[in-house]
Order: C-alpha cells, then structure tokens, then sequence
C-alpha cells in the first residue's frame, strides 16, 4: 500500500511539475482557445461601437466636431461608424477577417492620427490598441474556430 502511494505521489509530482515548466516555457498555451477569446471579444466592441451608427443623438454629436463640419463630414462618420459595424461582425464570425482588419487599421489609424492626434499613450489610446490587435489577426489570421478555416482551408 505505502509504494502504491508513494508511486501515485511521483507520477502526481512529475504531471504537476510538466505543468509548471509548460506554464513557464515559451510554448503557446491555449493558443487556439485564447485567440479565438481575444477575437470574438474584439468582434464584440467593434459592434458595440459600430452600433452608435443607429443612434441620431450620437452620430449628431460627432458632426458637431470641428473635423466633421466640412462637406465630407457626414461621410467619414457614418463610413466609419459602418466599417466598425461590418469588420465587428465580420470578427464574431471569423470570416474575411483580413479584409476586416485592413478596414480596422483604417479607420481606427484615422481615429488615433487624425481625430486623436497621435496620442497613443494615455488619453486616445483605445483607438490605437484596436489597430494593434487587428494587425496581430492580419498576420496569424482568425485561427481554428473561425469561417474562413472552413470556408478557405484547401487541406485534401
């Protein structure tokens, strides 16, 4: 009995000391669970921030800016609010997600460096971030629990 317990207290040691080395090693750690997280939370923002383009009170208040009050105004907000609609649902689905994130780097690099003045550290940097984190997707893609790995994946 007393080796039987001593051996079960190795083998518990020995998984639990894998784990730690795992935890601390450079190797992804839920890579495909923690991407696709990240990726549907930011599908989610985006469409929360995209859905002000149904709001009246909201959209008047973004032409009421100084950037806005030109000819071209109504259009930069109400294309801007749209592609933030589109790339956000585009992002929850995991399809045509480099195209969503191209349109994501546009609009939020026109937010940081146009509206919000190339402040990225402090204040306006939410837009920012935004445009880091669709640029992480543009180049590792949606990953596994996506549309496009569906719909694109060519494996025969």
């Amino acid at each position: 009995m007393t080796r039987m317990l001593t051996s079960l207290k190795k083998k518990k040691t020995k998984r639990l000391n894998k784990s730690i080395m795992k935890f601390f090693s450079s190797s992804p750690l839920w890579q495909t669970a923690g991407l696709t997280l990240i990726r549907l939370t930011v599908g989610a923002f985006l469409i929360y921030h995209g859905c002000e383009i149904f709001n009246e009170a909201i959209i008047n208040k973004y032409l009421h800016w100084d950037q806005f009050k030109n000819s071209s105004g109504k259009f930069l907000v109400y294309s801007g609010k749209s592609a933030e609609l589109i790339s956000g649902i585009l992002f929850v689905l995991g399809i045509f997600t480099r195209i969503a994130c191209l349109l994501i780097i546009g609009v939020m690099c026109y937010i940081t460096f146009f509206l919000g003045k190339g402040i990225i550290w402090y204040d306006d940097q939410h837009p920012f971030l935004f445009v880091l984190l669709a640029m992480v997707f543009f180049f590792i893609g949606p990953g596994n629990f996506s549309l496009d790995k569906m719909i694109f994946n060519n494996k025969k």
